[in-house]
């Protein structure tokens, strides 16, 4: 382990100054909370920053076709299935699904065993394109970590779990 200090060190002694000899700060606990969320906000940024200036194919786009394709069955599911995963509005889904119909890169079609129910079907555009693109995000999250050996990054994916398992339970 290293004794390299980073930004993060700083805003903790800053929070361990006002709350000096406060048993309820830990500082630890700050420091690992503020580096994951600073992490989540770098990636954000970066994807953000991958998508920049293209109006054809927007980050939108990538997260609706992403949706998609990890479904359980990645060849087909509901508007409202893709507006859960993707954690937005229905109304948001319904704007995102008409661009990516547009566009050619998913068919919208009404299921033939339930009229009730419309299913969103990704076209062989669509799936070159999600194929281009999360390749380009997994290189993207690789240099994100670039700093971390194989053995570190198993280490750290242990003491994640760890910690989601017992949010999970």
């Amino acid at each position: 382990m290293t004794d390299e200090r980073d930004g993060v060190d700083a805003h903790v002694a800053r929070w361990a100054a006002f709350w000096k000899d406060d048993p309820r700060f830990a500082p630890e606990i700050e420091g690992a909370l503020v580096r994951m969320y600073d992490i989540q906000k770098w990636a954000r940024r970066a994807d953000a920053a991958a998508f920049a200036g293209n109006d054809d194919f927007t980050l939108e786009d990538y997260k609706t076709l992403h949706a998609l394709m990890v479904q359980p069955d990645p060849t087909e599911a509901t508007p409202a299935q893709l507006a859960e995963a993707a954690h937005v509005t229905r109304a948001a889904m319904t704007s995102r699904l008409d661009r990516l119909v547009a566009a050619g890169l998913v068919t919208r079609e009404v299921d033939p065993t339930d009229r009730r129910r419309v299913l969103v079907r990704p076209t062989a555009r669509g799936r070159e394109a999600w194929d281009t693109h999360i390749s380009e995000g997994m290189q993207r999250d690789q240099q994100l970590l670039a700093a971390l050996t194989y053995d570190e990054l198993v280490q750290l994916n242990g003491l994640l779990r760890k910690i989601v398992r017992s949010l999970e339970s």
